[in-house]
């Protein structure tokens, strides 16, 4: 008969179901708060599950585990708890859920015999359930000089910084109990001995050798848990101690608990199909001023660990698909988000080198001036996996005083047209870069670094010292070299590259350290990074996949940032940009709705009339055109031009509260009362939320008492 708890185990498992989360009030603002539910307010199921994983849970994982206010959201978590141990993900049977529930049952069935307590919560459950059965046992439970007492031994993990074999000894505190962990230097032997009258109890020498006279095979694990090792002068060995912290945390080790401390986050982001599919990934970000537009660029590379694919069979070829989901907030609002589709395919020939590479997802954005939270999410439809990168970013605003930016480091670089813009891409040279930042003796060590607001003295005269220096202590390499800022054409925004072969510095963790200085030695700036060169003799690098973007097409820049600079309310930049991005391309449609859309919010009524007229013969942007030219007549009081607009607009599309409200208005500026309570209700029907809306209405009624 099966348990409530396995009932709901096994139904999670074999749900194929798509869900997306809902989002209650009470829920967000319990999450928000970091309040937590109390255990015994769980329902059962959920006891039993904190019950079953007691041993094996991190206290990360629980705390979020414990800020869930919804089984929904629980059982979320449950499997996505499991498939994190998951040895064989790629199967339907997760053989570490299967052994752990065995080692459970197993204790609370033969290990809490002769206690109150059940025997998940005994020291032997405890062991049990870590370790397993043990290869052998022994047994000293007849004895009249020493308590009731077990041994247990095991081979150990070695990689969990086990011994290879070790015994654990198991004893009843004066005869009476359950049976507990004995610990060498907290319990000593003398705790095992019925009869300790004749004995002194500091002489751990002659402790030993009772319990080896009384019996031979307990004496050799009394001492230490590695049979047969005899401690310096016979005292207990603290390696023990050790030894037991390494096998309580071995049900963790290794498990990366950010899966669990981001589950919170996911929600919302990411739907409830992936929400169980975390992929553990690496990512490099930086901060680049495109030396022909001055612009601020953020680049990144994001590598999960692993990547799923999938064949198509009418064209023999396999194929992974990502959708990628980026936004910059401050205090949790979004200030400029965008999504974009990178399917990628490659033939069957090609599958073995992209497992073993992996796959880096690169792109690039303009960003403005500001302190922001920058979160980028990789989502792959294969398998429903994703990966979310977050991280604080601070892009300064220019000092006109000359500085280093980076240096950024690759393995390689290629050559690119200049006409084109791709991430990690300054002039004609793109950096190949891997997030690792690790390097064997075939690579080569690159770095590009970016020199801002450089005068032609400078420039003439200047110089870039280089400064690698390996950590360690005996003999580290070292290398030193200067570049001349003359050695590059001349721009207010310099792009430095070089690379060095890795053999030439011996494996070492290493500092690279950059100075600028001028002709007279003075240092202006100086920036650092790190890497690694490894002992390996190849190190197998991802392979970067991104999407190359015509310079020609740089007006689409100038709209983000314009965007950008809206959000955040510096409305003299926005409008620099948007004026900007107009400029170089009058025909992009959206471009000039936006731009036209953004005068009416800074109240340049005028000015949005006569650039919306560019778009007066467009049949399929009438409705924008008549809506913007109505907004601009009520935003300079003339009503009654706004109605004639707005009935025009409503003609092509009556659904639209946007208009509706905005006619209503006008309705009621221009006292046609019914007019507007028919049109503002009419808008309220579409979307009932509009408390604004419903307040007016209030007072346009209230007028007609």
């Amino acid at each position: 008969m099966k348990s409530t708890f396995q009932k709901t185990m096994d139904k999670a498992q074999k749900s194929k179901h798509v869900w997306i989360f809902l989002f209650f009030i009470s829920s967000i603002a319990l999450l928000f708060s970091g309040q937590k539910i109390k255990e015994k307010e769980l329902p059962q199921e959920y006891r039993e599950f904190l019950k079953l994983t007691h041993h094996i849970i991190l206290p990360q994982e629980k705390e979020v585990f414990m800020q869930l206010t919804s089984n929904r959201d629980r059982d979320i978590f449950i499997k996505s708890f499991w498939k994190q141990r998951d040895p064989t993900p790629g199967t339907p049977q997760n053989e570490y859920r299967e052994e752990h529930i065995k080692r459970f049952f197993y204790a609370n069935k033969y290990l809490g015999r002769g206690t109150p307590r059940e025997g998940w919560m005994t020291d032997q459950g405890r062991i049990y359930i870590i370790l397993g059965k043990p290869i052998s046992i022994e047994r000293f439970e007849v004895s009249s000089d020493v308590y009731p007492t077990q041994v247990w031994y095991y081979y150990g993990d070695q990689t969990k910084g086990l011994p290879s074999h070790f015994g654990l000894v198991f004893f009843k505190r004066k005869g009476a109990g359950e049976f507990k962990l004995y610990d060498p230097s907290s319990d000593g032997p003398a705790s095992l001995l019925i009869k300790t009258k004749e004995l002194d109890l500091t002489n751990y020498e002659e402790l030993y050798n009772k319990i080896q006279e009384i019996e031979p095979s307990l004496a050799p694990v009394t001492l230490s848990l590695i049979p047969g090792e005899i401690p310096f002068n016979y005292q207990p060995s603290l390696e023990s101690n050790i030894i037991m912290a390494n096998i309580f945390d071995s049900p963790v080790k290794d498990l990366n608990p950010s899966y669990a401390t981001h589950f919170l986050d996911y929600k919302g982001m990411v739907s409830t199909e992936y929400l169980t599919n975390y992929v553990e990934s690496e990512a490099s970000i930086a901060l680049i001023q495109d030396p022909i537009m001055g612009i601020n660029f953020l680049h990144f590379s994001v590598v999960p660990e692993k990547i799923s694919v999938d064949y198509f069979e009418p064209k023999d070829q396999y194929y992974c698909n990502f959708k990628l989901d980026v936004s910059l907030r401050i205090e949790g609002e979004i200030i400029f988000q965008y999504s974009r589709d990178l399917p990628i395919y490659f033939f069957p020939k090609d599958l073995d080198k992209f497992r073993a590479h992996g796959i880096s997802v690169e792109d690039s954005f303009p960003v403005i001036e500001g302190k922001y939270t920058l979160i980028i999410l990789l989502q792959n439809s294969v398998q429903k996996e994703f990966s979310l990168f977050e991280k604080e970013i601070v892009i300064p605003e220019n000092s006109g005083i000359p500085q280093i930016i980076g240096p950024f480091l690759g393995h390689a670089f290629q050559n690119y047209q200049s006409s084109v813009h791709i991430p990690f891409k300054v002039l004609d040279k793109k950096l190949v870069v891997d997030p690792k930042n690790t390097y064997s003796s075939a690579d080569e060590v690159s770095f590009l670094t970016i020199l801002t607001d450089i005068t032609e003295d400078l420039w003439r005269e200047g110089r870039v010292e280089v400064f690698i220096n390996g950590f360690r202590e005996v003999n580290p390499s070292q290398k030193t070299f200067s570049l001349k800022l003359r050695n590059v054409p001349y721009k207010k925004i310099l792009g430095l590259n070089h690379s060095i072969p890795a053999k030439e510095l011996s494996p070492d963790y290493y500092e690279i350290k950059m100075i600028l200085l001028d002709k007279d030695n003075n240092s202006i700036d100086e920036k650092k990074t790190n890497f690694i060169v490894s002992p390996a003799e190849h190190i197998l690098h991802p392979i970067a996949n991104a999407k190359a973007f015509l310079l020609s097409n740089n007006f689409l820049y100038y709209s983000m940032l314009a965007s950008q600079y809206e959000m955040v309310k510096d409305y003299e930049r926005a409008e620099a940009n948007f004026m900007k991005a107009y400029g170089l391309k009058p025909d992009y449609r959206k471009g000039l709705i936006d731009y036209a859309n953004f005068l009416l919010k800074v109240k340049k009524f005028d000015k949005s009339l006569e650039l919306i007229e560019n778009i007066q013969k467009e049949e399929s942007l009438k409705f924008e055109y008549y809506l913007i030219k109505g907004e601009a007549y009520k935003g300079m009081g003339r009503y009654e031009r706004a109605i004639e607009n707005f009935l025009e607009g409503n003609k092509i599309y009556n659904s639209d509260t946007r208009l509706l409200n905005a006619l209503g208005f006008c309705y009621h500026k221009t006292n046609k009362v019914q007019e507007a309570l028919d049109v503002l209700k009419a808008s309220l029907r579409l979307n009932p939320g509009q408390e604004r809306i419903k307040k007016l209405i209030e007072e346009i009624e209230k007028s007609l008492d």
